[in-house]
């Protein structure tokens, strides 16, 4: 370890290297993540969940099927009584259905466009953070080595994205349609 408490250029450019890797190195385990986070959601809208993987879900159709049960008999006695021939007696059924919303491949389509939606967005921000920090740093590592107060000057006067694009208003849009409309 040098003793220098001022960075050499040869520092700088080193670590301006190294910044450079692990951003890209970021951005691939952000897509990665997104990848991951896709098949996630494509297992959840695939699942089916069956009444007996579950205690509690098998005890409730146990307990469903018996009712089920003991109202066909009902019914068949009572179907009995007012004459109606077994062929065209009423009847009654338990289904359980393994899936909710998601058994609409229309639902699982419009859920997956959602959840695509909203992990690209979060892997577009991420690096979008990746980069803002990058620049970050490299821009500490570069102005260290700036000696006019003009240069460190020049480097601060420099605009935001929020400076540059102020927010837009309805009525400016309105004002904007009927210049627009007048044309």
């Amino acid at each position: 370890m040098s003793n220098s408490t001022n960075m050499t250029k040869s520092d700088r450019d080193t670590l301006i290297q190294i910044c450079r890797m692990r951003a890209k190195v970021a951005k691939a385990d952000a897509a990665s993540r997104s990848a991951t986070l896709k098949a996630d959601c494509e297992a959840q809208l695939a699942k089916i969940y069956h009444w007996d993987q579950d205690d509690v879900w098998r005890q409730a159709m146990t307990a469903a099927n018996e009712a089920v049960e003991a109202a066909k008999r009902q019914i068949a006695e009572r179907s009995r009584e007012l004459g109606i021939p077994a062929a065209f007696r009423p009847e009654i059924g338990l289904n359980w259905w393994g899936r909710g919303e998601n058994a609409s491949r229309e639902r699982r389509d419009e859920l997956r466009k959602v959840a695509y939606t909203k992990i690209d967005e979060l892997e577009k921000q991420a690096k979008l953070t990746i980069d803002r920090q990058t620049v970050e740093a490299q821009t500490r590592l570069l102005a260290e080595g700036l000696t006019s107060d003009e240069a460190h000057h020049w480097l601060e006067s420099m605009p935001t994205a929020e400076q540059l694009m102020p927010p837009v208003s309805m009525a400016e849009i309105r004002k904007q349609l009927r210049r627009g409309g007048d044309e």
